[in-house]
């Protein structure tokens, strides 16, 4: 039980708020540090342009993008592929036009999941973002906006964003609770020193996801596939074929797939195609449910619906080193390709050097695939396993009524087309180079918070 006096003039400050949870938070005792800190405070809105977020409306979606404006949601903007594959009528774009996101803004999650802060690249430029996102536009002048990212990014901000929530069953924050948060004025060489790490790290990520496309780029004009997917697919099955297929299935969509029909197409194209378990080694597998042991401090443990947030353990759980069984089979190791098998399945990821130097294990709903033959490499496999037809020919497997899965054994029956020699190394080097972005990226960004987190930790001491 927590038990503090509660002084007239913070009720005042803090928008006359009398909750218990509010004033016996972390919040007071950081604010407490921040005003005998050694530098002058300002705080969020005095170091912004503007702090606002969008009004609710109804959304009016369009399947092709030709007449609509990328939409963003809050959980989007924390993937390391911020595209939903979802787009708002031109026609209403242009009439929420506030909604419209902008390189070099700070974005925060302001609505049931709280607090999550981003800092925006040209990846970013002209996206529709939900109206559950505060918007803050740094002035860059005595505070640089890197620095304020990094400020609310680190666990600090946290802090001090979540504290001001209210709310009942749905938790919210608002901008006038951002624009009120202090900041402490660094100087402006360590200052200097943060935002550069910062917008290093943005690029960095542009030019990881620029290498991702042309890798993508060049193996789908390899490939050479001139298919349209049609709204409705009609087709007959002979019985021969039912009892062939992998499950012996007899439903519509294991057979009437655009994955399906694409993968009969490169076959009678002449490319050569074959199966992941007919490659030497490739080795495909889950790891066995087991009870967790939650810890404070112990291995990362990713879920998969966390697993393409740029940083997955900024909050993520941990489980304890001696009572966690299977760890050398959850590890997730470089190199590795994972694959969601829950829930939403055929979603694809290559762990770069950050997980392994953390020991981070992943979720026993993740198929691990990892390579060790020449041609078909790791960074390969990674890139064909992104293309739409082999995701949805990966859709064409899934099993289950509530929650949908595959299995090891549905990835290793994927057809693969064979590359040539150049093309496998070609498009080896530039993953290998997209990993290199991405791990320094994420390198760049997590010693940027930590010179914040460490200089306010001094002041504790």
């Amino acid at each position: 039980m927590k038990i503090a006096k509660i002084n007239n003039k913070h009720i005042v400050q803090e928008f006359l708020r009398f909750d218990p949870t509010f004033h016996l938070s972390d919040s007071i005792q950081l604010k407490e540090i921040l005003s005998v800190q050694p530098y002058r405070l300002s705080t969020v809105g005095e170091q912004s342009k503007d702090i606002f977020f969008g009004n609710i409306f109804s959304r009016i979606f369009v399947q092709d993008e030709k007449f609509g404006v990328p939409y963003m949601t809050a959980s989007d903007m924390m993937k390391s592929d911020i595209n939903s594959g979802k787009f708002i009528a031109k026609r209403q774009a242009e009439k929420l036009h506030n909604l419209i996101i902008k390189k070099d803004w700070i974005l925060i999650s302001c609505s049931g999941t709280l607090g999550n802060v981003i800092y925006t690249n040209e990846l970013f430029e002209n996206k529709m973002g939900t109206h559950d996102l505060i918007r803050i536009i740094p002035q860059n002048g005595e505070v640089k906006s890197g620095f304020l990212y990094a400020y609310l990014a680190s666990k600090y901000g946290y802090t001090l964003l979540t504290q001001s929530s209210f709310g009942g069953v749905i938790k919210h924050i608002n901008p006038e609770h951002v624009a009120n948060i202090p900041v402490p004025i660094f100087p402006q060489e360590k200052q200097e020193q943060i935002h550069n790490l910062i917008t290093e790290a943005t690029q960095l990520r542009v030019e990881a996801n620029r290498l991702l496309e042309e890798a993508v780029e060049m193996l789908s004009n390899f490939i050479g596939l001139d298919f349209q997917e049609k709204e409705k697919l009609s087709g007959k099955v002979s019985l021969k074929e039912i009892y062939q297929s992998l499950s012996t299935r007899i439903d519509p969509p294991t057979f009437i797939n655009n994955g399906v029909k694409a993968m009969e197409i490169i076959r009678d194209s002449g490319r050569e195609l074959v199966s992941l378990s007919e490659i030497d080694g490739i080795t495909v597998y889950r790891p066995g449910i087991f009870k967790r042991n939650y810890v404070e401090k112990g291995l990362p443990y990713i879920k998969g619906s966390e697993l393409f947030n740029i940083n997955p353990f900024v909050r993520c759980d941990n489980l304890s080193k001696t009572k966690t069984p299977f760890v050398d089979e959850m590890a997730l190791k470089e190199n590795q390709i994972l694959i969601t098998c829950a829930g939403s399945c055929g979603l694809v990821k290559v762990i770069t050097k950050e997980y392994e130097e953390r020991e981070a294990i992943g979720s026993q709903d993740i198929i691990r695939l990892q390579s060790e033959n020449v041609l078909f490499t790791s960074e390969y496999l990674f890139v064909y396993l992104q293309l739409p037809f082999v995701y949805d020919y990966i859709q064409s497997m899934k099993y289950g009524s509530v929650i949908e899965r595959i299995e090891p054994f549905h990835v290793q029956s994927i057809p693969v087309v064979v590359p040539t020699e150049e093309l496998s190394a070609n498009i080896t080097s530039l993953i290998t180079n997209y990993k290199n972005n991405v791990y320094q990226a994420f390198s760049n960004e997590n010693q940027a918070i930590s010179l914040v987190e460490n200089e306010i930790a001094l002041w504790q001491s």
